[in-house]
Parts: structure tokens; C-alpha cells; sequence
């Protein structure tokens, strides 16, 4: 008996470590940290910020990096896509490496690098996303400074290899802004997902795009030291703050994409939509209830009008028996009536 006891806990120990846990994926809308919570869903969607590190003088490549997050659902690959262009499925946060050769000897190289996310076909690399209060932290310089940061996990690169392998982590402080809704100079990722097919610009608007990108790379690669913030093109709300490997408690490295949004859904008396006021299953079911019944009716008086020639009663489908329900109705009530009634009587025998 003690043995089938140890068995059935070891088999629900086990249920219990393959189930996900609550941190494995997070709800946007539904974001706590401490006690007070935050709606960032309208920060939802595919935003790319873009970084082009300064190459050494003596250097030969140049790196291009496009990182690429959507903090409410995994990013969905584009048309043709692959391992070898996009990261794997259930990432959030991605990173692809472009390798320039400036001597124009070997062609530009790419590299998807995951960054965070929840990838169910490896079950132990999970984002395991942590929120914090950006006045709650350690750092003086953010004990002024109003939002949450939030604290994602689960890429590794190279992906596949758990040896050599270096995890990624990235940070994404959103910082209370209340003149901002977070979208200011956002590049959207608007390209096609699998169903439509590639979009083929001309030669002078890629040029000119790559020339953008660059000078942007450049501008946003430069730090204030002195506050530990992102600067760079102040319009821009969404911020690249760094990209660097940085260590880790009981001696474990991971390299770190930081980033700064700010928005006033960081606010701590940011408004937030008030329960029930999003129509519900049952409302919706009404409605289209009501669609269809009217519908319904409109087709059938038009095909009775122009087929039968019907006036009145007689447009309608079904018009002796809509006429009909009143009746009905009352006759199903004198039932119920009666048998409630009924039931509320002494039985006994009956006189012969």
C-alpha cells in the first residue's frame, strides 16, 4: 500500500514539473510587478530596433544587428522563412546578426540569434519573465525614475549546442513617460508572414534605407555613462541601450540586450480599461443571434413577395407560426402552472 502511495506522488511530482509554470508566459494586459499592475498590450506587435556596433580599425567585417521584439506574442516567421533566417518558433525577442565584408571579397552573412522566448520543443528553455519596479531597485539612479523593467529569458546562441552555447537574456525597462505612447518612431515589422510574397523595392529606396540605418546604428550605439540611460534620436520611444555578455550570480555568463521604452502605460495611474467593458461570449452570441433571425426573415419575405406574390402575414417564413406563438407561449405557461401546482397537493387514495 505505502509503495502505490509512493508511486502515485512521484507520478504527480511529475505532472507537476511538465506542466508550464505561471512564469513561463505572461499576459501583457495583466503585468504585475510588486503590488501594482500594468497594460502594456498596446505596445503589442513586431517593433525592430537596430544597432551597428563600431568595428575595430583593423577589422574586415562590419556587424548589422536587427533586433526584433513583440512583449505579448511570439514572433511569426515571414514567407520562406527558415531556421537559417528567422529564430525559432515561441521566441519573443530576436536578434539577426548581419557579417559585411568590407573588402567585398565574401558576401554579407546572417545569423538569427534567440534572445528570449518559450520554445516548446525544448521544454527547459523557457522565457521566465521577472518584473520588477524601477523605483524598487538597488541603483540610485532609478530610484526617481517611475515603470517597471522586465527581465526575459530563454534564447541561446548557437541554439542547438548546450556546451559552447552562450544564453541571452534581455532587459526592457519601460519608463514612465506620460507625453508618449510608446509608438513615437517605432519601426513596425510590417513584412508578409506566410501568406504573400516578397516585397521588391528598388535599388535607390534600399540604398537610401541602408544609408538610414547606418547613421542610425551609429546614433544609437552611443551611451550616457555618466546616468546609465539611452540616448539617441530623442523621437524615437523605443531605445537600444546595449548588447554586451555580462555575469551572472554562481559564476554563469549571459550576453544581455538592453533596451529603453518609454511610454505612459508605465505610469503607475496609467487608466486601465474597467472590468466588463470588452463585450463578452454571450453578448456576442446575441448579436449575431439577432443577425442571423433577421436575416432570415428579410430573404424569406423577399422571396415569398417575389415568387408567390404574398402580402401581409404571408411575407413572412413560417407566418402561421409566428403568429401562432403567443398561443403557444400561453398554453406552455397554463402547463407549467399546472404542474407546479399539482405538486403542491396531498396525495391519498382516491374514492371508489
Amino acid at each position: 500500500m505505502r509503495s502505490t502511495s509512493s508511486r502515485s506522488l512521484l507520478a504527480l511530482s511529475s505532472l507537476l514539473l511538465t506542466l508550464p509554470s505561471p512564469s513561463a508566459a505572461f499576459d501583457c494586459a495583466e503585468i504585475q510587478a510588486q503590488s501594482v499592475k500594468f497594460d502594456l498590450s498596446k505596445l503589442g506587435g513586431p517593433h525592430i530596433v537596430q544597432w551597428s556596433p563600431d568595428p575595430d580599425l583593423d577589422a574586415q567585417v562590419q556587424l548589422n544587428y536587427n533586433f526584433t521584439l513583440d512583449i505579448c506574442n511570439k514572433i511569426k516567421w515571414h514567407k520562406g522563412g527558415s531556421l537559417a533566417t528567422e529564430c525559432h518558433h515561441g521566441a519573443r525577442v530576436c536578434a539577426i546578426r548581419e557579417t559585411v565584408d568590407t573588402t567585398g571579397v565574401n558576401n554579407a552573412t546572417i545569423n538569427p540569434i534567440d534572445i528570449a522566448g518559450t520554445y516548446t520543443s525544448h521544454s527547459h528553455r523557457s522565457i521566465d519573465a521577472q518584473f520588477t519596479l524601477l523605483r524598487g531597485s538597488e541603483s540610485n539612479s532609478d530610484a526617481a525614475r517611475e515603470g517597471v523593467r522586465a527581465e526575459l529569458h530563454g534564447g541561446r546562441f548557437p541554439f542547438e549546442d548546450s556546451k559552447t552555447g552562450v544564453d541571452q537574456r534581455a532587459i526592457i525597462e519601460f519608463v514612465c513617460d506620460r507625453e508618449r505612447t510608446g509608438l513615437e518612431g517605432t519601426r513596425d515589422d510590417d513584412g508578409e508572414k506566410d501568406d504573400g510574397d516578397d516585397d521588391d523595392s528598388d535599388d535607390k529606396g534600399d540604398d537610401k534605407e541602408g544609408d538610414d540605418k547606418k547613421e542610425e546604428g551609429k546614433r544609437l550605439s552611443r551611451r550616457d555613462d555618466d546616468h546609465g540611460k539611452c540616448v539617441g534620436d530623442d523621437k524615437k520611444s523605443l531605445r537600444f541601450c546595449g548588447y554586451e555578455r555580462e555575469s551572472l550570480p554562481k559564476d554563469k555568463v549571459a550576453r544581455t540586450l538592453r533596451l529603453e521604452w518609454r511610454t505612459k502605460y508605465a505610469c503607475e495611474d496609467a487608466p486601465r480599461d474597467a472590468p466588463g467593458s470588452h463585450w463578452g461570449f454571450f453578448t456576442w452570441f446575441i448579436i449575431i443571434a439577432f443577425l442571423a433571425i433577421a436575416t432570415y426573415l428579410i430573404f424569406g419575405s423577399w422571396l415569398n413577395y417575389n415568387r408567390y406574390g404574398a402580402r401581409g402575414w404571408d411575407l413572412l417564413p413560417h407566418g402561421d407560426t409566428i403568429r401562432d406563438i403567443p398561443y403557444l407561449f400561453r398554453d406552455w405557461a397554463r402547463r407549467v402552472m399546472g404542474t407546479v401546482q399539482g405538486s403542491g397537493s396531498r396525495g391519498g387514495y382516491s374514492a371508489v
